[in-house]
Formats: structure tokens, C-alpha cells, sequence
């Protein structure tokens, strides 16, 4: 399948925070930072310099912090998992984790942080990787964990993102094979059967989540379309209908001239006027059957629209 050119193959490498630990400090340090702010205690022990709190990465920065900090903190062999791996190999996730997974060979005794999620088993050899001097999952057993514990919805947006940061599927198949019988491996296996890399962003994945899940057909992503001003790239679509889908996320326009706002007028016109129906989609249409139902009022008369809800996707 064709893709836009200015593909990546992968999410660029993440940066994590500058921690400092309350067993480096003195208390009476640690007092006045706190006091005045510069430093915000994120998990026990653990402390992340002070930002504004309207500041959109903050949540990031502290799921981030709080791996670093739980890192420094251990002696025992240990591995980042599920959502927490995700963060570290750059994954976007619906909602961003307050809790920090790790897998250890001993499950934790209630004295420990209740910020973080032990899993008492050891990866296998084969399914460990070090991500800024961090241990972590694989990213092929990532994807597994997330969608076997994650609502679905969520867990096709790792899974989408995973493949294209360059996520092995057959090796993805061979440790759901391995999970057999366990728990959410029914519900993994239907969300990454319908992964697909060219899910360019969350909210495309979430879009075609609900798509998939209502029962309509499995629409394509990144459609080409040609039009008089050249090829435009549609998140989603079906060629069949001369149907595009485009995900519109929070800010797409903030802070940017207004040339910006005119170049994607022009772009939507001439999508129309290539005979092109175009639906903008928001985070506000993934709710209920409203995507659905916008998506059923523009399907061209006579086509066959029967749905065929995915059971497997509720949950």
C-alpha cells in the first residue's frame, strides 16, 4: 500500500526527564523546593521539577518521571511493561498511565508504592529490550499486554502505532499463541487482527476503532485522492464510495497563521470537487453511534450498508 512521503518509520526517541531523588537530598532541601514549587513529588521518593500545571505534556512528563525515578530506586532485575513500555518506546496512548508497570520475578509486598503495578513474571529472553538505559518489554510483547488489559479502543491505538514503529507481526502472533486460555487474549487477538500502520495519529486509530466496532466495512487508511491542486492523503476512507474520513484533533490550528487555515480550505475543496464526499471527524464524533450515523447519511444510495458489529471490540 502506498504511503504519504512524509512517512516516518517509527516515533523518534523519547526523552525522559531529569528526576532527583528525595534519598539524595536533605529534608530540609527537599522542604524548600517543595514550598517554593520548583520541584512537585511524583511518586514516593521521587520529585520532578516544577512546571506550569496547564502545560499539555505535564501528565507525559510525570508517567515518565515516575519510570525514571521507580528505576533508580530498584536493585532487583526488573523490565518496564505494558503501558509504561509503551511510553518508553514512544507510543502514543489514549490516556496517559498514573501507574507504573513493572515485571519483576517476586510480586511486591503492600508496603511498596501504590503508584506502581508489579507483574510477578520475567519476560523472556527474546522479548527484552533496553530503551535509554531502561528495561523494558520487547515492543512485539508491549503490544500484547496493552491490548490484553486496555479497553479495546485503546489498545488499537498501541497496536496501530506499534506496527508502524516497525512491530514484527508474526512475532506479535507467536506470543498471543503462547498466552492461550489467559486473560484478554480474546479481545488482544480481535484488536490486532484489525491493526493497521497506517494509522497516522490517536484519534485516526479511535475513529476506525468505532468504525470497525458498529460493523461497517474496514475502511482503507491513507487514501490517495487526485485532484486539480495534485494527491491529496485522506486519514480514512473507501474508494468504492468516494468516501474520505479526516481526523481533526484538538489544536490542529492553534498558533498557526492563517495560511494554514486557507491551504486545508482549498485542499477540502478540491477534494469535493474531485467528486469527493469528506467527513471531518472530532473527538466528539467517536462517542456512542454518532460517527456511525454520519457515516451511514453519506454512503451513496443502492450500496450495501448492512452492519455487522464486532462483538470481540466492546470492552
Amino acid at each position: 500500500m502506498p504511503r504519504r512521503p512524509t512517512d516516518r518509520s517509527g516515533p523518534p526517541p523519547v526523552v525522559l526527564p531529569t528526576v532527583h531523588l528525595a534519598r539524595n537530598n536533605p529534608a530540609d532541601v527537599l522542604r524548600a523546593r517543595r514550598s517554593s514549587g520548583s520541584w512537585e513529588r511524583i511518586a514516593r521518593g521521587v520529585y520532578l521539577p516544577g512546571e506550569p500545571v496547564d502545560n499539555p505534556d505535564r501528565s507525559l512528563s510525570v508517567a515518565l518521571g515516575r519510570i525514571v525515578g521507580v528505576h533508580h530506586r530498584l536493585v532487583a532485575a526488573h523490565w518496564f511493561s505494558h503501558e509504561s513500555a509503551a511510553l518508553l518506546w514512544g507510543l502514543p496512548l489514549w490516556i496517559t498511565p498514573t501507574r507504573t508497570h513493572l515485571m519483576q520475578r517476586h510480586t511486591a509486598s503492600s508496603s511498596r508504592d501504590p503508584s506502581v503495578r508489579h507483574h510477578p513474571v520475567v519476560p523472556p529472553e527474546d522479548q527484552r529490550a533496553v530503551l535509554g538505559g531502561l528495561p523494558v518489554t520487547s515492543l512485539e510483547l508491549t503490544v500484547v499486554d496493552c491490548t490484553s488489559t486496555l479497553p479495546a479502543m485503546q489498545g488499537l491505538v498501541v497496536a496501530d502505532a506499534a506496527l508502524r514503529a516497525g512491530a514484527d507481526r508474526e512475532v506479535i502472533e507467536r506470543v498471543l499463541a503462547s498466552r492461550t486460555g489467559r486473560r484478554g487474549v480474546t479481545r488482544a487477538r480481535a484488536v490486532i487482527s484489525l491493526a493497521d500502520d497506517g494509522a497516522d495519529s490517536p484519534g485516526e486509530s479511535a475513529a476506525r476503532f468505532v468504525i470497525l466496532r458498529d460493523g461497517l466495512p474496514p475502511p482503507q487508511t491513507q487514501v490517495p485522492v487526485v485532484t486539480r491542486l495534485g494527491t491529496f492523503w485522506c486519514d480514512l476512507g473507501w474508494e468504492e464510495w468516494r468516501l474520505a474520513l479526516e481526523y481533526d484533533g484538538r489544536g490542529k490550528y492553534d498558533g498557526r497563521a492563517t495560511d494554514e487555515f486557507v491551504r486545508e480550505k482549498r485542499r477540502h475543496d478540491a477534494l469535493l470537487e474531485a467528486d469527493w464526499r469528506v467527513l471531518r471527524v472530532t473527538k466528539e464524533d467517536l462517542r456512542g453511534t454518532t460517527l456511525t450515523r454520519r457515516i451511514l447519511q453519506l454512503i451513496p444510495a443502492g450500496s450495501t450498508t448492512a452492519l455487522r458489529p464486532r462483538r470481540a471490540l466492546r470492552g
